[in-house]
């Protein structure tokens, strides 16, 4: 990435932060905490961190709003590391194209593409495709017919972007994301399956950024749809008729089954199932390898773990159980053997009573 250089004061300015020390000194990169030298702004967040900035070398650090600081220019702010993210936005912008097609690319007849663009080497737009302004096209894309992308998106190489699929504006697809695949729909007859139709789209809307590798799959008879603002981590699997909110995040290796509705603001662990027809109520949060059994309904108010599904207190107590099985199961066993031997007594007990008795 390109780097430019600025004045701290011109930073705290961007973030709306607190200047403390020399405003005048430039920053031309930004670093971690304890690799930060000269010229450099870093961040501070947490205790820890508050400690270890007294030894940092960096030019400027970010730091919580009345946290001390030793650096020669400090900026306070609310949230060091989401003001950290934006002065880096604007210190490493990203290399940007120039608009053109590429000689090896294939255009077919009726596509449109808008002057701004870019399409890269051996990258095909199918016909009546329409590519939006100042969009990135990389290399080896295959775009199908009659997709829609709209303006600044980022296409990155070998993704494949099937028929009839339509995206939004600064949409960023990374390297060998597949989208519009036929979902995987079947009915069982006699002889083995038959196909059920796979003839719905994909609805990619606004400012939603997709890992590398992750599959979206169309849907059978309507839409599959990822909400304004979500962001979708590497090898994320999304089935036909997935219903995704906004600025919803799905962390990589989540598999999520046909007909599930993901409402707005959720948060989703890494290699997460869900199973079909699950509904996430807005807010929700699942966490890491939960299991989400089909028609579930996961509602907000603190995180799920766990297969199946939890709340994390509970999850706790029964993970915490299972860690003792083997000792409980050895203590059953003792107790077991305690009853039959007390068994065996209170009998031979009650033998010697009743011969007493005659």
């Amino acid at each position: 990435m390109s780097a430019r250089k600025m004045r701290v004061v011109e930073l705290a300015a961007l973030v709306g932060g607190k200047l403390r020390g020399d405003g005048e000194l430039m920053i031309e990169r930004i670093a971690a905490l304890d690799d930060a030298g000269e010229g450099a702004i870093a961040f501070v967040e947490g205790e820890r961190a508050i400690e270890r900035a007294a030894e940092s070398r960096a030019s400027c650090l970010i730091v919580p709003e009345g946290a001390p600081c030793r650096a020669p220019a400090c900026i306070e702010v609310k949230q060091p590391k989401l003001a950290f993210a934006r002065i880096a936005a604007v210190l490493h912008p990203r290399e940007r194209r120039a608009p053109g097609i590429a000689a090896t690319a294939i255009i077919a007849p009726g596509a449109r593409i808008a002057a701004t663009a870019y399409v890269g080497p051996y990258a095909r737009i199918g016909a009546g495709s329409i590519i939006g302004e100042r969009t990135e096209i990389h290399d080896g894309v295959s775009v199908g017919a009659g997709v829609k992308i709209g303006d600044d998106c980022v296409i990155y190489p070998n993704v494949v972007i099937y028929d009839g699929v339509a995206i939004g504006d600064r949409v960023v697809l990374h390297a060998g994301v597949s989208v519009g695949a036929d979902g995987f729909g079947y009915v069982r007859d006699a002889d083995g399956y038959c196909k059920f139709p796979q003839i719905g789209t994909v609805i990619i809307e606004d400012d939603v950024e997709i890992g590398a590798n992750t599959c979206i799959d169309r849907g059978a008879l309507g839409a599959t749809r990822i909400g304004r603002g979500t962001k979708i981590d590497n090898l994320v699997q999304i089935a036909h008729n997935v219903q995704i909110g906004e600025r919803v995040v799905i962390a990589a290796q989540t598999g999520i089954s046909g007909s599930t509705v993901i409402e707005d603001d959720c948060v989703i662990g890494g290699q997460v199932g869900m199973g079909d027809h699950a509904r996430v109520r807005r807010g929700a949060v699942i966490g890491s390898k939960a299991g989400i059994l089909p028609g579930k309904i996961v509602r907000p108010g603190g995180i799920v773990w766990g297969i199946p599904a939890r709340p994390l207190d509970e999850y706790k107590r029964l993970n915490a159980l299972w860690g003792r099985l083997p000792e409980l199961r050895a203590e059953v066993e003792e107790l077991k053997r305690e009853v039959r031997e007390l068994k065996a007594r209170l009998a031979t007990s009650s033998t010697e009573d009743q011969r007493e008795m005659q």
